[in-house]
């Protein structure tokens, strides 16, 4: 190649780019290197040429300043790449090329050998100059038109006159797998895109499917053909086909025949996927221009059409004007017809910049996809109401209610009525979580909660209301009245207590102890508290909490039980103390009077022997009298005043001392009996007096001492 031993510098501030142009001239032989100024260039070598890749005219200004700073290089060409500055400017300011496409990189090699070549003779220009110049005839007029026709007809055919192929012809594939189209041809200028079935054509079919140049030197043995057993024409024995290439993606070829061997060489298969590639870009570009030209009479013939609709929207202007919704009318491609001020003031803009815009480009792009699925519902003539889109107004997320009308249908458009609900929406939502908190409190507690209307009707009934009446919540709410939850007559009373101003105040009832009705039948004890629920300071019902007092019944009677036993048990301990505290303190005295007792009978018995006679006067055993008798008598035989006045006194003593005994006895026997006293057992005594009962009092054991 030309380019081999000649030095290139690229410059471009974009590192990848300038990497690609960097690959591409060293792939035609150049030695490149890469820098993002001249300023920052470190190489060495004085380059032959040097290609910028400027961002603007300034850029492009202080590039071509360094260069004319440094004596090594003031001299050198300058190719400039891309659109950052025009091909006037460019040229104005002194350089000697310009291509507009910087991703041509194949073209700008191409120019770059075209500027560098140097003819060494007055020789005929040989096949290596000739494909450069083709490549470059070529490229310069594909990318100065975009009317393609007669420039692709040039194309095939300058590329035959050069290459020496019989046929030169270019091939786009179609919108299927199996069909394409030869827009030139060599041979035919007035050929124009002739439908060709790619069964026919394996060679056409390969090269777009793997996007590289195919080249079959005798078509006549190539295994290709014989295993699709297709006959080519018998004058054409080479085939070359090149990809015509963009992004990567194969859109046709640049098919050459050849009556022989197809011989290319290296200058000519270059030159040749250049100009392919060139074709791919033109291609391209003219498909665009196509497409916008379509674009703009679509937009041509929407405006006419919108301009018919706004007159038959005319007669409702007012009425939407006045309106405090946001009315819309959308017509074809949902582009907006009409907008009344309150839309525009939904969406913080000016209404007559709405006019005009597509209304889903106003949604949040969530949004859009539901609008698309109402969209395919006005077919059906359903037009639905109050459907909620999010919008992006001022970067904040706005919720619109959204309703749609076929009043307009008849002339393609739609009434699109807009309110914003955002607030509305998010009081709704903290009202439904607060609601919700409140059921869970509610079904969270522990106490039983039932609420009734004012007409008694059920309407709430926690889980603690289900475990104490036995019903299930929708057994009751909603299906029985109060008055089924208590004893007959009872939920009257109730309520007659929550308006009355005994317990609480007017319209509340505090822990008033009552019963409730359950689903067995059985009454419930429970603790009520309850109130009245008021709205704008009229009842709408009541409400009431039941605390269930069966277990803590049971456990105050276990209590009370205890109790009980535990006073008894006291009250039999102080009985036996008291029993045992007595008998010892009245023990000790009774000792005492049985001792002298004792003694006063014995001195008296001593006393009676000095007074009775001797032996021989003593009565006989058949009427043995008592002491005191013998006494008298042994006196009254003595006779004597005196003696018979100590006699009788000696025999009131003995009587007396007799009658001290035997009480202190009995005395002491019922101190015996108070020792064994365990309980408390009364009996009558005078009039309503009672008395304790000693005998019933006795324990079988002694009671266990406290302490």
């Amino acid at each position: 190649m030309r380019g081999v031993g000649e030095t290139v510098a690229v410059v471009d501030r974009e590192g990848p780019r300038r990497e690609r142009a960097v690959a591409a001239l060293a792939e035609a032989g150049f030695s490149v290197d890469g820098s993002a100024s001249l300023a920052e260039r470190t190489s060495p070598r004085v380059p032959s040429l040097i290609v910028i890749r400027p961002e603007d005219r300034g850029q492009l200004d202080a590039e071509l300043a360094a260069l004319a700073s440094d004596r090594r290089i003031v001299s050198t060409p300058v190719v400039v790449l891309g659109v950052g500055v025009s091909i006037e400017d460019a040229f104005e300011r002194g350089a000697t090329d310009h291509v507009a496409d910087d991703q041509a990189l194949e073209e700008l090699a191409v120019r770059v050998i075209a500027r560098l070549r140097r003819p060494v003779s007055a020789a005929p220009p040989s096949p290596e100059r000739k494909s450069v110049d083709l490549l470059l005839e070529l490229t310069q007029r594909l990318s100065s038109t975009i009317e393609l026709r007669e420039i692709l007809f040039l194309v095939v055919k300058r590329v035959a006159e050069v290459v020496g192929s019989a046929r030169a012809s270019i091939v786009l594939g179609g919108s299927d797998d199996n069909t394409a189209f030869v827009i030139a041809a060599s041979d035919d200028e007035e050929l124009r895109d002739l439908p060709i079935s790619l069964e026919d054509y394996p060679e056409i079919k390969r090269c777009l499917d793997t996007g590289q140049p195919f080249v079959v030197d005798d078509a006549t043995t190539h295994p290709l053909f014989e295993l699709t057993q297709v006959t080519i024409p018998p004058r054409f024995r080479a085939l070359a086909l090149f990809p015509i290439l963009f992004e990567d993606r194969a859109m046709g070829v640049l098919f050459l025949r050849f009556e022989d061997t197809a011989a290319l060489g290296p200058d000519d298969w270059f030159a040749v996927r250049a100009v392919a590639n060139a074709t791919g870009i033109a291609l391209r570009n003219a498909s665009l221009l196509h497409s916008l030209r379509d674009q703009s009479r679509r937009s041509r013939s929407a405006h006419v059409e919108a301009e018919k609709q706004l007159r038959a929207l005319q007669r409702y202007v007012d009425f939407f004007d006045s309106t405090a919704d946001g009315i819309m009318v959308v017509g074809e491609a949902d582009l907006i017809l009409f907008c009344n001020p309150a839309a525009g003031a939904i969406f913080g803009r000016p209404r007559d910049t709405l006019v005009g815009e597509a209304f889903p480009a106003l949604l949040a792009p969530e949004s859009r996809h539901d609008l698309a699925a109402l969209r395919a519902s006005f077919a059906d003539g359903v037009f639905p109401h109050n459907v909620d889109l999010t919008a992006e107004v001022d970067g904040e997320a706005r919720t619109l209610n959204v309703s749609f009308s076929s009043v307009l249908h008849e002339h393609d458009g739609v009434i699109v009525s807009l309110r914003d609900v955002t607030e509305d929406r998010a009081l709704a939502h903290e009202l439904k979580r607060t609601t919700e908190f409140l059921e869970h409190v509610i079904d969270s507690s522990v106490d039983a909660i039932v609420s009734v209307d004012m007409r008694g009707r059920v309407v709430l009934f926690n889980h603690a209301a289900e475990e104490i009446y036995g019903y299930a919540a929708d057994e009751v709410v909603g299906q029985m009245h109060v008055t089924q939850l208590y004893p007959k007559g009872l939920a009257r009373e109730i309520m007659a207590r929550i308006r009355s101003d005994e317990q609480g105040g007017s319209g509340t009832l505090r822990g008033f102890e009552t019963v409730l009705l359950g689903k067995d039948g059985r009454e419930i004890p429970v603790m009520l508290s309850a109130s009245l629920l008021m709205e704008h300071g009229q009842p709408i019902g009541s409400v009431g909490i039941f605390k269930d007092l069966r277990a803590m019944q049971q456990v105050e009677q276990r209590l009370e039980s205890a109790k009980l036993a535990l006073a008894e048990r006291e009250q039999k301990a102080f009985i036996a103390e008291l029993a045992g505290a007595t008998a010892h303190e009245l023990n000790q005295p009774l000792t005492a009077v049985m001792g002298y007792a004792n003694m006063l009978e014995k001195a008296l018995a001593s006393l009676e022997s000095q007074l009775v006679p001797s032996p021989d006067s003593t009565p006989s055993s058949q009427d043995e009298p008592t002491p005191s008798s013998r006494t008298v008598g042994a006196t009254e035989q003595g006779g004597g005043g005196v003696r018979r006045s100590t006699a009788l006194e000696w025999e009131r003593l003995y009587r007396a001392s007799g009658a001290i005994m035997r009480q202190t006895e009995r005395m002491a026997e019922i101190v015996r009996k108070i020792g064994k006293l365990t309980r408390f057992e009364s009996k009558a005594y005078v009039g309503d007096t009672k008395i304790i009962d000693i005998e019933r009092s006795m324990a079988s054991e002694p009671p266990e001492s406290r302490g």
